[in-house]
Formats: structure tokens, C-alpha cells, sequence
């Protein structure tokens, strides 16, 4: 009698591998985002979209083969982080959530750094929101 893992085989998508990898990296304090501002500012748009796909992958491209996937992805860090002490550590968190929840080896994790947030900068987000309700907020008497 065989084993149950010869009798078929699993297949997972690259968005699967993405998104465990979005999650485990903002796990890790000093991360404020993931992505580059294009990016953000793009996924920003498509979350309010009904039916656009989820901003838990933004910043991440993955390769995924039948038992091995390697990883890279974009960060935007908190100012005053240890940039190689937070890289180490968003690297240990993806290879440990990623090898524990799809069975795949992590052959590697390619960090780009791509900007550091400053505690006086407001987020991407919140500047688009309050550009947009600006222009249609009611003047008060």
C-alpha cells in the first residue's frame, strides 16, 4: 500500500507563497510597509476596488517550484531600525512561515530596502484619503 503523498500531488499558486510572506514580514517591528511608493500608491487604489486583490502580497514576487520557492521583496523600514539586524529577522520570519505552512524549501529571500519612513511624514494612504475628502468637505459657520 502506498502512501497518501504518492496519490496525487499538491500545487501552489505564487500568491499563496506571496501573501504567507507579506504576513510574516509585517510580524516584524520597525516594517511600515512593503513595496515601493508607486506600488503602494497603485495597491492603495486597487484595495478600494470591489473585488481588487489584496494588498497582503504587495511588494513580493515569488518563485515557486514543485519543492522549492524563492522569495523577494520590497520594504519600506521605520526610521531609526537596524536595517541589517530588521533584514535578518524578516528573513528568518518569511523561511520559518513559509516552510512551515507549504512544505517548500526557502532557497533564498531577497531584501530591497527601498525607503525609510520619518515619524513627521504622513503614509501614502492617508495623504490620498485626505486629498480626496477635501474637496467635499462642508465649510463650517
Amino acid at each position: 500500500m502506498s502512501s497518501a503523498s504518492d496519490r496525487g500531488r499538491t500545487v501552489l499558486a505564487v500568491g499563496v507563497v506571496e501573501k504567507i510572506a507579506g504576513m510574516a514580514a509585517r510580524e516584524v517591528p520597525g516594517i511600515h510597509a512593503l513595496g515601493s511608493g508607486l506600488a503602494r500608491t497603485f495597491g492603495a487604489m486597487r484595495d478600494r476596488v470591489p473585488g481588487g486583490k489584496s494588498s497582503v502580497g504587495r511588494g513580493i514576487k515569488a518563485e515557486v517550484g514543485e519543492k522549492q520557492t524563492a522569495i523577494d521583496i520590497a520594504l519600506v523600514v521605520e526610521y531609526g531600525v537596524v536595517i541589517p539586524k530588521l533584514a535578518a529577522q524578516v528573513r528568518e520570519n518569511i523561511i520559518a512561515a513559509v516552510e512551515r505552512m507549504t512544505g517548500l524549501e526557502v532557497v533564498e529571500v531577497n531584501i530591497a530596502v527601498n525607503d525609510v519612513h520619518l515619524p513627521d511624514e504622513p503614509d501614502d494612504e492617508e495623504e490620498e484619503e485626505e486629498s480626496a475628502s477635501s474637496g467635499q468637505r462642508r465649510r463650517l459657520q
